[in-house]
């Protein structure tokens, strides 16, 4: 494993050039060095978005450059419409096109776009927080299509001569809608098992966000068993309020296992650099 100092952190403010300039606000504020880990989001209305649209990722992509040691991460949706509520029937029958490879074409022209931007080192969190209900690209409907349609999509970015990506397999804590481990696409697709843990349901402690099923000490056995490095592209505050003694579990746990990378989500309720609401929680975030 590398030294715990070689996980990249990562606090998101925005997905914009406006939360790129904010970074350097945030490091100053924090005083414990560096953001390595710049992370955004690609829009998922439209194919178009998913594509990627030039005028997001540019400053990102400025960004990335300034420093050799920098990450840059990018969520990435598996289908258009992808907040728009679609039901499950409308889901299975999407899945099941995405596997058969319907489109492919799309994500290459992304895979372009990053190598053009130069950023063929991105780390993909592609499809997250699959084993929910939020998004359209979740895995629930159909688990064997959702599995077989990853595939495509990682082929497909592979084929693109200079891409060095990661793919990062990123479902939400705990079960959710379905078990995120009937998701998991095969060891060759996948390069880092992530996890977005936030800090609910309320009354839920710490500790028992480890210990529940498929929570936070499933995912690093799981890892370790698959020989993968884990992630936490999103952690944050929630249901527990100003929870200054989950900000330091959640350091430790980092501090323990090492992840690639670690994005603290700083707006309201999640975070506590923009967010007022969580001075306890600042404090220590802040700490040494």
């Amino acid at each position: 494993m590398p030294p715990a100092s070689s996980t990249a952190a990562g606090v998101f403010t925005g997905s914009d050039e406006e939360g790129v300039a904010r970074i350097a606000a945030v490091e100053q504020w924090r005083g414990r060095g560096p953001l390595r880990a710049g992370h955004t989001y690609l829009p998922g209305g439209t194919w178009s978005d998913i594509e990627g649209p030039p005028g997001l990722l540019a400053p990102w992509a400025r960004w990335r450059h300034q420093r050799a040691d920098r990450l840059f991460v990018l969520n990435v949706p598996m289908l258009d419409r992808n907040e728009d509520g679609v039901p499950d029937e409308g889901v299975r029958e999407l899945l099941g096109q995405g596997a058969r490879g319907a489109f492919d074409g799309h994500f290459v022209k992304l895979a372009e776009l990053l190598v053009t931007l130069e950023l063929p080192d991105t780390v993909v969190v592609l499809g997250w927080e699959m084993n929910g209900v939020t998004y359209t690209h979740r895995c629930g409907p159909d688990p064997a299509a959702w599995r077989a349609y990853w595939r495509r999509v990682v082929t497909a970015m592979r084929s693109v001569p200079g891409q060095r990506f990661r793919f990062d397999f990123a479902p939400n804590r705990g079960r959710d809608a379905v078990p995120w481990t009937e998701c998991y696409p095969g060891d060759d697709v996948v390069d880092i098992v992530g996890m977005d843990s936030y800090d609910q349901p309320a009354g839920l402690s710490f500790w028992d966000q480890v210990e529940e099923p498929y929570g936070l000490r499933a995912q690093v056995e799981f890892a370790a068993r698959h020989r993968k490095p884990v992630s936490y592209p999103e952690w944050g505050l929630f249901r527990n309020g100003d929870d200054a003694e989950y900000v330091r579990r959640m350091a430790a746990w980092f501090h323990r296992y090492r992840p690639v990378y670690q994005t603290l989500t700083d707006y309201c309720p999640h975070g506590v650099w923009e967010c007022g609401l969580n001075p306890e929680a600042a404090r220590a975030y802040r700490a040494p």
